[in-house]
């Protein structure tokens, strides 16, 4: 029986962190769209690395286009 309640604790501490991280690196990761980035001399850049187009030049150099 104990081993049943910690094993179901555990699937719940597991999953509050599971949608805690996605959340968080959404925050800390700061991103433009496509219109704002060219609006402040930028120009859009796909960056192999990361797999997302990337802002280069301007006010908003090397931050994720959004969209």
């Amino acid at each position: 029986m104990r081993r049943r309640i910690l094993g179901f604790a555990a699937a719940i501490v597991l999953a509050v962190l599971g949608a805690a991280v996605p959340a968080a690196q959404a925050a800390a990761v700061p991103a433009v769209t496509g219109p704002e980035c060219e609006a402040k001399s930028g120009s859009i850049e796909y960056d192999s690395d990361t797999g997302l187009d990337t802002c280069i030049g301007g006010d908003h150099d090397g931050e994720p286009i959004t969209s």
